[in-house]
């Protein structure tokens, strides 16, 4: 599947908005686009440092994440050695090719989103 030649199931009727679904069932989850994000940004990477650059994610959702990315066809899982126990985490083709998506959910968020405002009580 990491060839990026083999399509995707139909999992809805409507031919406009399908396409749509198919594509946000792959990325959806809360912290899918963002790994998928610092796997495009970073490269290659292995589990802790995919930890460290994704703040505030568990190490349970981390690995649950990358489990359902690697079953979606999006993400390779790759041991690099086994004394020590070290893989390493890469995009597929069809992971990759998600770059423009995840490029507009950055770009409009810029657009779109307020900045964190200063912690100062006045909430």
């Amino acid at each position: 599947m990491s060839d990026g030649g083999e399509r995707l199931e139909v999992w809805c009727a409507g031919k406009d908005w399908c396409p749509i679904t198919t594509t946000a069932s792959l990325i959806g989850k809360k912290w899918h686009p963002v790994i998928v994000h610092r796997l495009l940004t970073d490269g290659p990477s292995g589990f802790n440092d995919l930890k460290s650059s994704v703040d505030g994610i568990s190490s349970k959702v981390l690995s649950d994440s990358l489990e359902d990315l690697q079953e979606k066809g999006l993400v390779d899982r790759a041991v690099i050695s086994e004394q020590p126990f070290r893989v390493e985490y890469s995009l597929t083709e069809r992971g990759a090719s998600l770059e423009p998506v995840i490029t507009a959910m950055a770009e409009w968020g810029q657009e779109h989103l307020r900045p964190p405002e200063e912690v100062d009580g006045s909430r």
